[in-house]
C-alpha cells in the first residue's frame, strides 16, 4: 500500500502547472470543509489560498464568517481575507480587480493559486468573463432595497420570480437576489443575459484550472452547522456583531447581511434567547447552504464532486483525478 507521502507525490505529478493545471478552484456550501482541504492542496503544491467568499473579505467578522484562523493561515500564504471595511459596497467586479493582481502576484513568486469560497459567482465570473452591468437608476436601487429590508429573502424572490425566474429560483442570498431585481428592473434584461454576454477573457480558463465542488451528505452537512452555530454565539463571535452594530452602518450594505448580523443583533436587543438565536443561526445557515448546492448543481454541473464526509483533508486531495 502506498504511504502518505508516495500518495503526495502522486498527486503534486498530477497537478503540476506543467501539466496544464495553473490553479485550483475549490467550491462548495458552507461548513463543507472548503478551507481545510485548500490548504492541504496548498501545501502540497506550493499554493497560496485565495478567498472567493464574498463575507471573509470583511475584516469586523471573523468568527461569524468561518474566516480561516490565525494556526490556519500560518501553514500557508492566505489572501484576501478580512482586508475590506464593513463600510464598503463590495461587488463581483471589484472582487475580480483585486483578484488579478493577487493572481500575478502569486505567479510572480513561482506559487500556485487555491481559490476557496462559497460564492458561485465569483466563480462564474473568474472562469467565464463578466458583464458590466448599466448603472441602476437610483430611484429603482432604492425601491429594491426596501423590498429587502420590508420582507426579506422571501420577498424579494416573490417580486423577481415573474421576472426572472431562473434568478429567483438559484441565487443564494439577499444581497444577489435584490441585484437581480434591481438588475431587471433598470435594464429590462435579467442578470443572467448580461452574464452571457459577458466580455473579456476569463482571469482563468476552465480548461487551465481543477474545479472542485464538494458536496457532502446533508444529515453530515447539518451536524457541522449546528457547530458553526455554536460557536458564532461565543463571546467572541457576540462581540464581532456588538462591534459592528456600533458602527451604525445602513442595512442595505453586504455585510449587514451576513448570517449572524441579523440573529445576533435581535439577542443583543433582549427579542431573543440564546437558545432562540441558536435555532435560528441553524436555520438561516441551512437554508443558505441548500440554495448554495442549487447554484452549484445548476452552475457548475461539470466541475468534479467530492464528497468531504469521506475522510480527512488529505484522504480527499487524493481522490482528485486527473
Amino acid at each position: 500500500m502506498a504511504t502518505k507521502d508516495m500518495k503526495a507525490t502522486l498527486v503534486e505529478k498530477d497537478l503540476s502547472p506543467a501539466n496544464g493545471h495553473r490553479a485550483i478552484l475549490i467550491a462548495g456550501p458552507t461548513a463543507s470543509g472548503k478551507s481545510a482541504l485548500a490548504i492541504e492542496l496548498a501545501e502540497r503544491w506550493n499554493g497560496v489560498v485565495i478567498n472567493a467568499d464574498s463575507m471573509q473579505l470583511y475584516r469586523e467578522l471573523s468568527i461569524v464568517t468561518a474566516r480561516p484562523s490565525g494556526a490556519d493561515m500560518d501553514r500557508v500564504p492566505h489572501r484576501l481575507y478580512g482586508t475590506m471595511a464593513a463600510k464598503v459596497q463590495f461587488s463581483t467586479g471589484g472582487w475580480l480587480r483585486l483578484i488579478s493582481g493577487e493572481l500575478d502576484q502569486v505567479r510572480a513568486e513561482g506559487k500556485v493559486p487555491v481559490l476557496v469560497g462559497g460564492t458561485g459567482l465569483y466563480f462564474k465570473a473568474l472562469t467565464l468573463g463578466f458583464a458590466e452591468i448599466p448603472e441602476i437608476e437610483p430611484d429603482i436601487r432604492l425601491r429594491c432595497r426596501q423590498i429587502a429590508d420590508d420582507g426579506g429573502v422571501e420577498a424579494v424572490r416573490e417580486a423577481l420570480l415573474p421576472l426572472d425566474p431562473e434568478a429567483a429560483e438559484s441565487l443564494a442570498d439577499l444581497q444577489r437576489l435584490t441585484r437581480a431585481l434591481e438588475v431587471v428592473r433598470s435594464t429590462g434584461q435579467t442578470i443572467g443575459t448580461w452574464q452571457r454576454q459577458a466580455h473579456g477573457a476569463p482571469l482563468i480558463p476552465l480548461a487551465d484550472a481543477r474545479c472542485v465542488v464538494l458536496g457532502p451528505p446533508r444529515p453530515w452537512l447539518h451536524e457541522r452547522i449546528a457547530l458553526r452555530a455554536k460557536l458564532m454565539l461565543s463571546e467572541a463571535g457576540i462581540a464581532e456583531v456588538r462591534s459592528l452594530l456600533a458602527l451604525d452602518l445602513p442595512t442595505s450594505l453586504p455585510v449587514m447581511r451576513a448570517i449572524g448580523v441579523k440573529e445576533i443583533a435581535e439577542y443583543l436587543a433582549g427579542s431573543i434567547d440564546l437558545a432562540e438565536t441558536e435555532r435560528r443561526l441553524t436555520v438561516a445557515t441551512r437554508q443558505y447552504a441548500k440554495r448554495q448546492e442549487t447554484w452549484f448543481r445548476n452552475q457548475m454541473a461539470d466541475w468534479q464532486r467530492l464528497d468531504p464526509s469521506s475522510g480527512e483533508p488529505h484522504g480527499l486531495a487524493d481522490q482528485l483525478k486527473n
